[in-house]
């Protein structure tokens, strides 16, 4: 019996396809990450360059994991908009000590 294109397991296997299509393509980029200990306990991390991409976890470790998908979830978006993906290559990071 024929398989439909139809059936649900059909468009999954096409979905996956496309989906290793497009993380063959993409390109390695690199983001500042910010990590903050809360006080009740925990890591708050945040990606400067993504407005709004900000996650938590209960340790360094996870927040970490976490930012990280935050960061691959927020770029498939901006791809599946059409939008154009920030880059921090012209950006400089400088720290500066004073008294205070």
């Amino acid at each position: 019996m024929p398989i439909s294109l139809l059936s649900p397991s059909h468009r999954e296997v096409h979905y996956f396809f496309i989906t290793l299509i497009i993380f063959a393509f993409m390109k390695q980029r690199t983001y500042r990450v910010l990590l903050n200990k809360e006080p009740e306990g925990g890591y708050t991390a945040q990606v400067p360059m993504l407005p709004g991409c900000i996650t938590y976890g209960e340790n360094l470790d996870e927040a970490i994991v976490n930012v990280k998908e935050a960061i691959e979830v927020y770029i498939e978006s901006l791809h599946a908009h059409n939008e154009p993906v920030p880059t921090e290559e012209n950006t400089f990071e400088y720290s500066i000590s004073v008294s205070a």
